[in-house]
């Protein structure tokens, strides 16, 4: 499986058979669509949701789906924004035989142990940094992180000079300061060969 960051909460998982992307409202914020026909095309929040031409299928919920052999199950979750009791947000988990990756969205740092027993033991989890009471802060982040264990970390939603936020995210560098993590790697794309016995930060360049 290839791993594509493209700004925001966007990410691009590509196996031979499909691509499935997540939290494409890139035009909303001046940007343009990561998404092509034919996509398995998932949102971690309704309110993300933008138009998407000819998708193979929009995830936008709870439940466990079946695409082109990748497993998606989408957990019901807090919203960083919302209420006590409220689960506006999806947490999801994306499995191929060879790979297990978590996409936490913009969720309120508490985990339950249930939503912690479905997401399981994660290989790789994308996880937003920018804080400013929009998203998960570098110390909400660590919390996640802390809480799910993976082996790969790859921070996401953070300052990002060719999108404009609504709220502003704090810089990358900034968040991995406050978090005490420093990036093992930056590169374009990435493709696991061996999961790391040791956690590893790797960012993921803006495509």
């Amino acid at each position: 499986m290839e791993l594509q960051f493209f700004g925001a909460n966007c990410i691009k998982l590509s196996t031979k058979h499909t691509s499935v992307v997540i939290d494409d409202n890139l035009k909303a914020l001046g940007g343009t669509s990561a998404a092509k026909a034919g996509d398995v095309v998932a949102f971690t929040n309704k309110m993300l949701q933008s138009d998407t031409k000819e998708p193979k299928i929009i995830i936008d919920k709870p439940g466990e789906f079946e695409v082109s052999a990748v497993s998606i199950h989408g957990i019901a979750a807090r919203a960083h924004m919302d209420e006590e009791k409220q689960q506006n947000a999806v947490i999801y988990k994306i499995q191929t035989t060879d790979l297990r990756i978590a996409v936490v969205g913009h969720i309120h740092p508490d985990l339950n142990e249930e939503q912690l027993e479905a997401i399981g033991t994660i290989d790789v989890l994308f996880v937003p940094v920018g804080g400013n009471g929009y998203t998960l802060d570098a110390i909400g982040a660590l919390k996640v992180i802390k809480e799910i264990e993976p082996r790969i970390v790859i921070p996401t939603h953070y300052a990002d000079s060719k999108l404009n936020f609504e709220v502003p995210a704090s810089s990358l560098e900034d968040a991995l300061k406050n978090m005490s993590m420093e990036a093992k790697e930056t590169v374009a794309k990435l493709k696991i060969k061996e999961i790391p016995e040791n956690m590893e930060l790797i960012v993921l360049e803006h495509q």
